[in-house]
């Protein structure tokens, strides 16, 4: 057996290294047009696949598409050249190109229903990629269409849902409901039980995707909880692999996603859903079951999909740290994302995520004090991204720094920014929430205390409603704090002592601190010396936690991502190249 594999590797190598030699003395024997075709595409596929020699595979390739057009009824030959070489025009950004072929292999499957499909997945796969989201699921729509004409219950199923997928990333969430319905109703009718419950996956996953890009995280339970005993399920050892569901039948043949992958996303959602809710502590055990078995399939086969699943983990995990008071490990989990980025040839998982990357170290810089490179983070986060719910979580938080710092006329020029760009179609309700917090913390700040009111109530009001814990503790002590300032003591204490409730509950180590403070000072006002000397002891608990913590920081080499822009080395930047000017906000990339 030993002997058998060297000798196969050995033939690889040789079609590597002399490969100009083995392919003259084969086409000199010039071979009918079917096995010259045939072996242009094997050969094509085998400088694709194992060198970096891309324009030689391209020329075989493309042979073998030209010639396999000129013979009839040589289906899996043209089309498998057409798939290749729109992955080949792909990897060197010919976008273009990739289109033009796929386009013609399309015209001429229809006959085929499993090329058919797979060309049509393809092609929208790189509509998508380019942000032409449009056409995309216009390629999906006739995909469904084929699929129930041939009575392919499944196959349509996949099409509708790559459709709906494609919608919550346009971020069409009143659309999306629908399609959602068509596929549930599709995937009634699929007569195979594990195609069927693989399939209900696929449709919870982008429901729950969906409620959580809403903020809808207290209806979404329920839903989350169904999913989570279906992948249960799918992944005990007595369920078939995917190899035996998959490839029974040509419609049968297209699986989104390994099941041991859907283990790790429906474990990300998890994670997703209790960081949007406030239950850190959870966030931070399923997350940390989530790397482990990542570690277990990268040791297996090491798929870009699980890099970004990776990333997507850590950048959770880092921000639940900075709420906690735990900065050293987020800059660590930062700084690890940043690495398995830039690790990928290609970048692409940095060009995707840089921009989460930059928020969230300007709010390691917030959290301890660096405002101005906070600010510059922030800045980049804004400027690297088309996602307007990221935009506005970035200027929702400059917003702060500009009244921490007293900057009025950039607190000014981001307050009507958001008002005029974002409050008239507001979708998340977390970040509504927010945007009534920061209104109420700026009113606040001018002794506006009636108007902080009004707003704090709304947003308390938004995270009652969808149980986002943290919201809601941010605006009774904030509450707290307006009350405290306009004398009224018993409303004070009415806030405070629910805030820090759900503050220990999360917990949130800067509400804690905030709260006890507020607590001191109410304690003192009624002359309970001891009441006040216990919340006293544990201010300085909290404030001595964060300071140890912050000592720490900055003497990380890590802390010196606060002047990392994107680039593989860290480079300082010049702040005022990226503070924005009074008109820098009507001037933001435009929304994807």
């Amino acid at each position: 057996m030993f002997g058998n594999i060297c000798t196969y590797l050995d033939l690889i190598f040789l079609s590597i290294s002399h490969f100009s030699i083995f392919q003259e003395a084969l086409f000199a024997f010039n071979p009918p047009k079917k096995v010259e075709s045939r072996t242009h595409l094997q050969l094509g596929q085998l400088l694709f696949t194992y060198t970096t020699n891309q324009d030689l595979a391209k020329t075989h390739i493309e042979q073998a598409w030209t010639l396999s057009q000129q013979i009839q009824g040589f289906d899996d030959i043209r089309f498998d050249a057409a798939h290749t070489l729109s992955q080949l025009y792909q990897q060197q950004n010919q976008s273009h190109a990739a289109k033009t072929i796929l386009r013609k292999a399309i015209e001429n499957s229809q006959h085929n229903i499993f090329w058919h499909s797979k060309l049509l997945f393809q092609i929208a796969r790189i509509h998508a990629n380019d942000k032409e989201y449009s056409l995309a699921s216009e390629f999906l729509s006739i995909g469904a269409d084929c699929a129930e004409e041939n009575n392919a219950p499944y196959l349509k199923t996949q099409f509708l849902l790559n459709r709906a997928m494609i919608l919550i990333i346009e971020r069409k969430s009143s659309d999306v409901n629908g399609i959602l319905n068509q596929a549930a109703s599709c995937l009634e009718t699929i007569q195979n039980p594990h195609l069927k419950e693989y399939s209900r996956v696929f449709q919870l996953i982008l429901q729950v995707s969906n409620s959580l890009q809403l903020g809808h995280v207290k209806s979404v339970k329920e839903i989350l909880k169904q999913l989570q005993r279906i992948i249960q399920t799918i992944i005990n050892t007595n369920w078939p692999s995917d190899e035996q569901i998959f490839g029974q039948h040509p419609t049968e043949c297209f699986l989104w996603l390994t099941k041991e992958q859907l283990f790790v996303y429906v474990y990300v959602l998890t994670v997703s859903q209790s960081m949007i809710s406030g239950f850190l502590e959870k966030t931070q055990k399923y997350t940390e079951k989530a790397l482990t078995q990542i570690e277990k399939l990268k040791a297996q086969e090491n798929k870009p999909i699980l890099a970004m699943f990776q990333v997507t983990l850590l950048e959770h995990i880092a921000l639940c740290r900075l709420i906690m008071g735990n900065r050293t490990s987020a800059l660590k989990e930062i700084s690890s994302a940043k690495d398995i980025c830039l690790s990928l040839p290609d970048k692409s998982l940095l060009k995707s995520h840089s921009s989460q990357l930059h928020c969230l170290l300007g709010l390691y810089g917030m959290s301890v004090n660096c405002y101005d490179r906070a600010e510059i983070q922030l800045c980049t986060a804004i400027q690297e991204t088309n996602n307007r719910v990221l935009k506005l979580f970035s200027n929702l938080n400059l917003a702060i720094i500009f009244l921490r710092t007293g900057q009025e006329e950039k607190l000014r020029n981001v307050l009507n920014h958001i008002a005029s760009d974002y409050t008239q179609n507001f979708t998340n309700q977390a970040l509504l929430g927010s945007y009534y917090w920061v209104q109420g913390l700026n009113s606040y700040y001018k002794g506006s205390f009636h108007e902080a009111k009004r707003f704090l109530r709304e947003s308390l009001k938004m995270g009652n409603a969808e149980d986002l814990n943290r919201l809601t503790s941010c605006s009774l002590v904030l509450l707290s704090q307006v009350f405290l300032s306009i004398g009224n003591s018993k409303e004070a204490m009415n806030m405070v002592v629910p805030a820090l409730q759900l503050a220990s509950k999360i917990p949130d180590i800067n509400v804690q601190l905030w709260g006890s403070s507020i607590q001191r000072q109410l304690y003192k006002m009624l002359a309970d010396i001891n009441l006040e000397r216990e919340a006293y002891i544990q201010h300085q608990q909290y404030s001595q936690t964060l300071i140890n913590d912050q000592y720490e920081c900055v003497k990380m080499p890590e802390h010196n991502l606060m002047d990392w822009i994107s680039n593989d080395a860290l480079v300082p930047v010049n702040a005022d190249a990226l503070v924005p000017s009074t008109s820098a906000f009507n001037n933001y990339p435009a929304d994807n």
